[in-house]
């Protein structure tokens, strides 16, 4: 039986260059989660690293995420809503504008 042997340390895995900023940005953040992962496994994470995760871990966090996410709907609903207001808007002046050509009168835009 042959056992494989693995190099003692391990090159990390190079990614390819980020190609906008916000890539950039999450690239680092990548980066930055690992090292805490690594530490928090080893027991040599510093206090700043142990306590930010246990505040995303608390249910005042979760809670709060919880709101932001339907602060976000909320925001959808609303741009969704004045959308469609401004599109039976504009249905109702072809209508008006329709009407107005049946009846012979052609005064068109100039009411609006």
């Amino acid at each position: 039986m042959q056992v494989k042997q693995e190099p003692a340390t391990k090159t990390p895995r190079r990614r390819p260059p980020a190609t906008t900023p916000e890539a950039r940005e999450n690239q680092m953040i990548s980066l930055a989660v690992d090292l805490a992962e690594k530490q928090l496994a080893a027991g040599t994470a510093s206090s700043q690293v142990i306590t930010h995760y246990l505040k995303l871990g608390s249910t005042k966090e979760r809670l709060e995420k919880e709101i932001l996410e339907k602060q976000k709907d909320l925001i959808t609903a609303k741009t969704e809503s004045i959308q469609s207001a401004k599109r039976v808007e504009e249905l109702y002046i072809n209508a008006l504008n329709a009407m107005r050509s049946y009846t012979g009168s052609m005064r068109g835009e100039e009411d609006d």
